[in-house]
């Protein structure tokens, strides 16, 4: 098979289709052999001209691009999209759907009906122990001894730096076992950071590859469940779970969390149950209207919900006072945690910049890495996420600015295609219907 071929499959896989833009992003992996890392493109250019760059690249053959395709790792679902008809991309190391029917309307009906996402690609981190608070204390900013059997907290990892290793949930179980839900992306990276931080000798166990999750979202996901347990979960609480009975299927974590701001619930179960569960959770949302969703809608709903996505909008280099995470970022004096007297200096004495939510008054899509710029055109900012908000009908974005001009009601300019575009500094959530 001849590499134009490859080349039309993996442009067809990467390609989305948003009804207005031509907008086609080709993902790249950094390094076909060790799959280091990925870059995307967004390319706002035709086919053979993808053709054209892709055949310079002498980086990339036949040989690699094949690798590409075998080896990415596949979550249990992953014949069952190819099945469904979804458009497929390396994602995170894994081979992920990124749509489906099309990026709107799987965004539209996860807003207003329920809609399923393939999240097995997530992290899971088991720490159990006498210590397992103190150590989770010790790593995470929030404050985890809040939490009580059932409920879930949002927390990120401080890497000594004053920036961030990563995002994660928190769920307790009982006092001496914890689930750490990390990201894709970082999960080896975490593991690493995490023993080399377990000076208190708690169990840490890498679950990641045991356990698949589905995220089954919108304002009709609970309803449509419940159908599928004795156990009542149409009036759990957001961000608690229950271990339950779900589709027969025994000791499935029911989390009534999400990633898109439409309700909902976060299932987590054992690989080997993954094929049965899908089928029933289709079978029980039929009469909603449930479709299967990919990674391009998840990243559309997050951001309307002004939900931050690791590698974008906050890294290494963002401390979370920074990026507007002061409220998991926890100060008790019983508390203590890594770059925790950085941190309340940084919240005592103000930062320079931070991140900022923001709509386009010009007629502009803004993109990650787009630079914010002055009247002189110099850049004073940085754009971390950006799209054309299909719930909104109207461009927005979420960015770094000086702490100056990231009053509500601001304007800034945005360097778009070599234009200046005006902007202006918004509360977020962007969505609140």
């Amino acid at each position: 098979m001849g590499y134009r071929k490859y080349l039309r499959k993996l442009y067809r896989a990467a390609n989305i289709q948003n009804n207005i833009n031509n907008l086609k992003i080709f993902f790249i992996a950094a390094d076909f052999d060790k799959y280091s890392g990925l870059f995307i493109f967004i390319l706002f250019v035709s086919y053979p001209v993808i053709v054209i760059f892709l055949y310079l690249c002498s980086s990339i053959n036949p040989n690699n691009l094949k690798k590409l395709i075998i080896s990415m790792k596949k979550t249990a679902f992953c014949a069952l999209h190819e099945q469904m008809g979804a458009k497929m991309v390396p994602f995170a190391g894994f081979y992920m759907p990124v749509q489906y029917e099309g990026l709107i309307i799987e965004h539209e009906t996860v807003r207003n009906g329920v809609g399923v996402f393939d999240v097995s690609h997530m992290g899971e981190i088991w720490v159990k122990g006498p210590n397992a608070l103190d150590f989770i204390q010790w790593v995470t900013s929030n404050d985890a001894s809040i939490l009580i059997d059932g409920k879930v907290q949002y927390s990120c990892l401080p890497n000594g730096k004053g920036g961030i290793v990563d995002d994660l949930l928190v769920y307790r179980f009982d006092s001496e076992t914890y689930l750490l839900v990390v990201n894709a992306a970082n999960i080896e990276k975490d593991w690493n950071w995490l023993n080399s931080q377990n000076k208190v000798k708690a169990k840490l166990y890498n679950a990641s590859d045991e356990i698949s999750q589905l995220a089954i979202q919108g304002p009709l996901a609970l309803k449509a469940m419940q159908k599928l347990t004795d156990t009542p979960v149409l009036d759990m609480k957001y961000y608690t779970f229950k271990k339950l009975t779900f589709a027969g299927v025994k000791d499935v974590i029911f989390s009534t969390t999400g990633y898109t701001g439409a309700g909902g619930c976060e299932i987590y179960f054992a690989n080997e149950d993954a094929e049965k569960i899908w089928k029933a959770v289709f079978e029980a949302g039929a009469e909603y209207g449930i479709k299967p969703i990919g990674l391009g809608a998840r990243d559309t709903l997050r951001l309307e919900m002004g939900f931050c996505l690791y590698g974008n909008d906050i890294d290494d280099t963002t401390s979370p006072i920074k990026a507007g995470l002061s409220w998991i970022t926890k100060f008790t004096a019983y508390k203590k945690f890594i770059d925790k007297d950085l941190l309340l200096n940084q919240k005592k004495e103000g930062v320079s910049s931070c991140l900022i939510g923001f709509e386009m008054i010009d007629r502009g899509i803004p993109r990650h890495g787009y630079e914010i710029v002055d009247d002189e055109n110099d850049a004073i900012g940085i754009v971390t996420s950006g799209t054309q908000s299909p719930s909104l009908k109207k461009a927005i974005g979420m960015g770094y600015v000086p702490k100056e001009l990231s009053r509500e009601g601001s304007e800034i300019l945005i360097s778009i295609r070599g234009k200046r575009l005006r902007a202006k500094v918004v509360k977020m959530p962007f969505y609140k219907g």
